[in-house]
């Protein structure tokens, strides 16, 4: 279930957990009773992939300042081996 935090005009702020069905219903503050409004704030993005995360950051850091590279990545700078093998020239070519 979501946390929720509203706020108490004379306590403060205070979470509370419900259900999302309930989100949009008057919450009462936990110390003194009184009606509390919601209050609307980020979302939580602590639960997000560290993949991810890693990937959006790169992504960001790279907007203004690409990084440069010197190769294709993945390809490799050995040569492709030459067969001497007379079946294999019977293979069509691309």
């Amino acid at each position: 279930m979501p946390t929720y935090t509203h706020r108490c005009p004379d306590c403060g702020e205070f979470d509370q957990v419900r259900p999302m069905a309930a989100a949009g219903s008057a919450a009462r503050c936990p110390d003194c009773g009184a009606t509390a409004s919601r209050v609307f704030g980020a979302p939580a993005l602590r639960g997000v992939d560290p993949g991810l995360r890693r990937a959006l950051d790169a992504s960001a850091a790279s907007g203004d300042a690409p990084a440069v590279v010197s190769s294709v990545p993945g390809r490799s700078r050995r040569a492709t081996p030459v067969t001497r093998d007379p079946r294999h020239q019977a293979l069509p070519r691309p």
